[in-house]
């Protein structure tokens, strides 16, 4: 810590320290706003690109089963007309048939090619239907997913925005921030942290409203708010451990 920096801790009244408690309140808390602000899109805009990314395989698998119903739809087809094929070729070689026997022989191949040409017709038929429904839920999938992609599109381009326009504005609170910290002691820094880390809110330096408590809303007993009133002393609130500061202090700021 250099000389400078200790002599102004030691110079510091109570009522300075509180001054400078509360001005690195209000400059914290500031931040928290624009990361506030800033942290509620990039969550938006995280969601919309998984959800995109989501669907985009769904739009994948989708295709890749449609081919794979098309490809079978194919390959019966194939399948019928070699059974066709040999439907004329059995029916040829049973008028050359010298006995019976190879007569009914011929006859249970072409009932054989027939049963395949009936079964390839109903896997055509259920493949259609497939197919059929495969290319609507396809079509659904591919517009939600483009306009699932104009909003992120949207919210990449807010979020940007937000970004170029805080950004100056936060590196100078930022710094505020800092030379702020350097008018407090490392002890109460660290508490004044400490509490900012455990408060949802971030406050760890709070007025006293109506009688109560900034931060929890708890009352504040009479004694205690006289003794906050003569800056003479640190005090924190029973209740939430925050430091407790007179809002007279400040009105004039």
């Amino acid at each position: 810590m250099s000389k400078t920096k200790v002599v102004a801790e030691k110079d510091l009244s109570v009522e300075e320290k509180l001054q400078a408690l509360y001005n690195l309140q209000q400059i914290d808390s500031a931040i928290d706003r624009m990361h506030i602000l800033q942290g509620e899109l990039p969550l938006e805009v995280s969601d919309l690109e998984d959800e995109v990314a989501g669907l985009h395989t769904r739009i994948t698998n989708l295709s890749e089963e449609l081919n794979g119903l098309e490809e079978q739809v194919s390959g019966r087809k194939n399948a019928m007309k070699e059974a066709q094929e040999l439907i004329k070729k059995y029916e040829g070689q049973q008028n050359k048939v010298r006995n019976n026997r190879e007569f009914d022989s011929l006859n249970k191949e072409i009932e054989f090619q027939t049963l395949e040409i009936q079964l390839s017709e109903k896997r055509i038929k259920e493949a259609k239907a497939a197919i059929t429904q495969k290319a609507e839920i396809l079509n659904l999938a591919k517009t939600q997913y483009e306009e699932r992609r104009k909003d992120l599109e949207h919210k990449q381009g807010e979020l940007k925005e937000i970004v170029s326009e805080t950004e100056k504005e936060e590196k100078i609170l930022q710094a505020k921030s800092e030379g702020a910290k350097s008018l407090i002691e490392p002890r109460l820094l660290n508490a004044y942290q400490r509490m900012r880390e455990n408060s949802r809110n971030g406050l760890a330096v709070v007025t006293v409203e109506r009688d109560a408590c900034g931060g929890c809303f708890n009352k504040i007993p009479p004694q205690t708010q006289m003794d906050i009133r003569t800056h003479k002393k640190l005090i924190v609130c029973e209740h939430c451990g925050r430091i407790l500061v007179d809002a007279a202090l400040f009105k004039s700021e």
